[in-house]
């Protein structure tokens, strides 16, 4: 099984994307990897391990996030990224890739050069969040698509409920819409009317929720547009920051709760573990003809390890076929 990785266009890239690489490759010994960017560079960092397990495939250029994503696709032409997403479209065998670049650019990368499934009006991004029950709810969309219309979010749902079931093993995930309030009527106009479509699918849909009950365990899948859907990741994200800020600052004000604090440690270590994305791999970009995992633009070695092996799981769950089963033709747009 090859695997493409984009190292370069990261934080930490290339010199953590290759120890990802190195750490996937040590724990997984049915994949290989093919990396592209500076190649002397690359052989460089890997220093001769893993020697017919990885093929370098040199890029001159980067892509950073102040380049136009489009117009960055169409003249970088020898970027990282680019010849990336060439390799993965034009070779059967490299079954996914992962880039931790300009997620602009990464995304339409991916419509310009892979392509959509056929039948997919937009694909999306749908990242794995930990939930309080120790499960995992995924959030579609979260940033890929901030206009929609109301039957593209039942188009989500439907890719969210493709790797649900495929990679997850939920025959029946829990499908909630994000909105302003559980009842029926809660949202603006837009909200309404998808609430109305989901209703009528044949689908588990449990009606409207609220932002502050994303990670509690009661949902599978959440449904959003692009707009709200990455506010509400956002947020998440920065109120577990904040919130393990303040606990540490507490905790440093006397003796007492610095005693209390070194007997709570290893449990203060896997909280913060559950809610860290370098333990998380990173966001899959969904409804495109390859399997894509965009990780996260800080990404360490631990995340690109956990990314390519997203890669590997989504493609042993044959995931691009089901999307292709479970997609209703008639919510194209």
């Amino acid at each position: 099984m090859k695997i493409v990785v984009d190292c370069y266009g990261g934080d930490y890239s290339p010199q953590e994307t290759v120890k990802g690489c190195l750490l996937a490759l040590m724990q997984n010994q049915d994949i290989n990897l093919v990396l592209t960017g500076n190649a002397v560079e690359l052989t460089n960092l890997v220093g001769g391990k893993f020697d017919g397990r990885i093929e370098y495939l040199n890029a001159s250029e980067v892509i950073t996030n102040l380049d136009v994503p489009t117009t960055a696709i169409r003249t970088k032409k020898d970027s990282s990224l680019v010849v990336a997403l060439d390799r993965v479209k034009n070779d059967d065998e490299c079954v996914g890739m992962v880039s931790s670049g300009s997620t602009g650019a990464v995304l339409t990368g991916a419509v310009l050069k892979i392509g959509r499934i056929e039948g997919v009006s937009r694909p999306a991004l749908l990242p794995l969040l930990p939930t309080l029950n120790g499960g995992k709810v995924l959030l579609i969309d979260c940033g890929a698509n901030v206009d929609c219309k109301p039957a593209m979010l039942v188009q989500f749902a439907y890719l969210a409920i493709s790797y649900a079931n495929s990679v997850l093993g939920i025959s029946s995930p829990r499908v909630a819409l994000l909105s302003n309030g559980t009842e029926d009527k809660k949202g603006n106009e837009f909200t309404k009317q998808v609430f109305e479509l989901l209703k009528q699918e044949p689908i588990n849909f449990v009606g409207n929720m609220e932002a502050r009950d994303i990670l509690s365990g009661s949902y599978d899948i959440v449904v959003a547009d692009g707009m709200y859907g990455n506010i509400a990741l956002k947020a998440c994200e920065g109120t577990a920051t904040t919130m393990l800020k303040m606990i540490k600052q507490e905790i440093s004000k006397g003796f007492f709760t610095k005693l209390g604090a070194l007997l709570a440690k290893p449990a203060f270590r896997r909280v913060k573990s559950r809610m860290d994305y370098n333990q998380n791999g990173g966001a899959p970009f969904v409804g495109i003809n390859k399997i894509l995992i965009k990780a996260h633009g800080a990404s360490k070695a631990n995340s690109i390890c956990c990314a390519i092996e997203q890669v590997k799981e989504m493609h042993k769950s044959n995931f691009i076929n089901k999307i292709k089963d479970t997609l209703p033709r008639n919510n194209e747009q």
